[in-house]
């Protein structure tokens, strides 16, 4: 009964944390209006560190220098994950910005593939026949072109699966440890932003209240809080249900786009975000678990 009421609690810590990110795309689009993406992200990650370091000082003060090196390396390729996020929504609707950034989770068993001789599950053909198509229906024009902001959205989408490899394999080195290794990432991250933020963009603070609010909300709960939630959640949790939930952030992200943002997309844009949405959810879960109801 008690691991049942964990399990209860740890499923709505990350569903709590799935909206969060959804509502993000949203946050990020109103932000852009008065800062510069490199500007936004500097912002969001260092303010993040800082959070993620007030709540966790004890765990986080004394680090291997092996966690700091696998730090350091997916920090850089952070960068990569949300300058493709962050100029995407810039370019691109929110929607389709959920959606295109959460690809991660089909691309990650194609690198697999190539990179550690992992045969895919026989599934993928079909999940990237459906995924394909749906991006094709939400992404290309009546001249059958694609806007430079889905693009960036892709380049998002693949650069996460890099990170999540190399993530892996820190975590799985004896001297790397992961709590450390997911505060310090957000930190050097934060670091290479405002680097490139100084040399590329006139670095500015927000003017308004609700740019405030948004960026407050992007470095707290987004990415600070969110990501220590998500690793005590896990705890908890199976990874079937993590699946299922972490599906529904493009979806989040569309509505929230639909409600606040005014968002109406052609109506084929919406049939290529079911496909999508049906392509990550059989990527993400394991339907032979639920059928024999391995779901703890």
């Amino acid at each position: 009964m008690e691991d049942r009421k964990a399990q209860v609690k740890a499923d709505v810590m990350l569903m709590l944390v799935t909206l969060g990110w959804g509502v993000s795309y949203f946050m990020m689009d109103l932000c852009l209006e008065e800062i510069d993406p490199l500007t936004l992200n500097a912002f969001r990650f260092l303010g993040a560190f800082a959070v993620a370091w007030i709540i966790s000082a004890k765990k986080a003060i004394h680090v291997s220098r092996m966690t700091l090196k696998y730090a350091f390396f997916v920090s850089l390729v952070l960068v990569v994950v949300y300058i493709g996020a962050t100029y995407g929504v810039k370019y691109t609707s929110q929607s389709n910005a959920g959606f295109l950034c959460c690809t991660a989770v089909i691309f990650t068993p194609i690198v697999t593939y190539f990179i550690k001789k992992v045969v895919p599950e026989k599934k993928l053909l079909f999940v990237l026949i459906l995924c394909t198509v749906g991006m094709a229906l939400m992404t290309l024009d009546s001249h059958l072109h694609v806007a430079s902001g889905d693009l960036l959205c892709l380049m998002c989408g693949f650069a996460y699966t890099v990170d999540l490899l190399i993530n892996e394999a820190g975590v799985r080195h004896e001297e790397v440890d992961a709590f450390q290794l997911g505060i310090y990432q957000l930190g050097f991250t934060g670091v290479w932003m405002l680097i490139l933020a100084l040399i590329f963009e006139d670095v500015a603070v927000p003017q308004s209240g609700a740019c405030w609010i948004s960026l407050i909300f992007l470095t707290v709960f987004c990415t600070g809080i969110a990501y220590i939630a998500q690793v005590v959640a896990q705890q908890y949790t199976s990874a079937t249900h993590v699946g299922i939930i972490f599906t529904l952030e493009p979806v989040f992200a569309a509505i929230v786009a639909f409600l606040f943002a005014g968002e109406r997309l052609l109506p084929r844009a919406y049939v290529g975000m079911v496909m999508m949405l049906i392509s990550i959810l059989i990527m993400e879960v394991d339907i032979k678990a639920i059928i024999k109801g391995e779901t703890r």
